[in-house]
């Protein structure tokens, strides 16, 4: 019987891989490097950012903005600096807003302040969830210009001035209709008031409350405290790209190596 060539005929050298699997790993190295070095930008951003707020936070008071630059006040340019202004609180406009902090659950005190340059919202500080404060500070509107006729004696306030909050992807939404906050979005809140006030708020620090302010709420409790991962992220996608860079090298060295049959030819 005639042998079969072709079953007697060595395999040869292993079959290479494919270039669509080869163009798959250069986009992937491609892609994972690019993304680690994304990291690497994200990672000096936030350390500039670190440094600036820094900066700010144990820098002396200084006087609040001039109302002609509220409009173009950002986080980037004042957020966390440390301010002091003087005014007199609207008690009866203050809304409570939901917080967490480390002394429990409960809520910021947000009371508006008439000052010279107009109506500032001051964050009083937190008082636990026990007292009621949605319901000790039910939802008014004020009538006609609530400052005209303030009451009660000046305070001085140092804080932190803090841009805007509003509603996120991880935040429950606002229900100004039923005294529910989550946010302190100050154009929903000056709204929901009836006032016009200034675009930021004011964390007041410790210990700012004049004696006949209601509930004496904790004030100094804002977190200044950045996340800050993209080192370990940055680490994380070159990793990815020099695997995947190695996992390639690896099959290419395979499909050069002679097969078993040729080996033993």
């Amino acid at each position: 019987m005639a042998r079969d060539d072709r079953a007697a005929a060595p395999a040869g050298r292993r079959k290479g891989a494919s270039p669509v699997l080869a163009v798959l790993a250069l986009l992937l190295i491609v892609l994972f490097a690019g993304l680690g070095t994304w990291q690497v930008y994200r990672l000096q951003w936030k350390l500039d950012l670190i440094a600036r707020v820094e900066a700010r936070v144990h820098a002396a008071p200084a006087p609040l903005p001039p109302r002609e630059r509220w409009a173009g006040i950002t986080p980037d340019s004042d957020e966390y600096r440390r301010v002091r202004l003087r005014g007199t609180y609207l008690y009866d406009l203050t809304t409570p807003v939901q917080a967490l902090t480390e002394q429990g659950s409960g809520y910021w005190l947000l009371t508006p302040l008439c000052t010279d340059q107009g109506i500032v919202l001051v964050n009083r500080g937190f008082i636990p969830a026990e007292l009621g404060a949605r319901t000790r500070y039910a939802p008014q509107r004020a009538a006609g210009d609530p400052c005209a006729g303030a009451r009660g004696n000046a305070v001085d306030i140092t804080g932190l001035l803090r841009t805007s909050e509003h509603d996120g992807a991880f935040t429950r939404t606002n229900d100004p209709a039923a005294n529910r906050w989550y946010t302190r979005d100050v154009a929903a809140i000056a709204a929901a008031r009836g006032i016009q006030a200034a675009p930021f708020f004011v964390d007041a620090a410790a210990r700012q409350n004049p004696p006949d302010s209601p509930d004496q709420p904790v004030g100094g409790l804002t977190v200044v405290k950045f996340p800050n991962s993209h080192l370990v992220y940055a680490f994380t996608w070159y990793a990815l790209s020099l695997m995947v860079a190695g996992a390639w090298w690896w099959v290419a060295r395979r499909g050069d190596e002679p097969s078993h049959d040729e080996r033993h030819d």
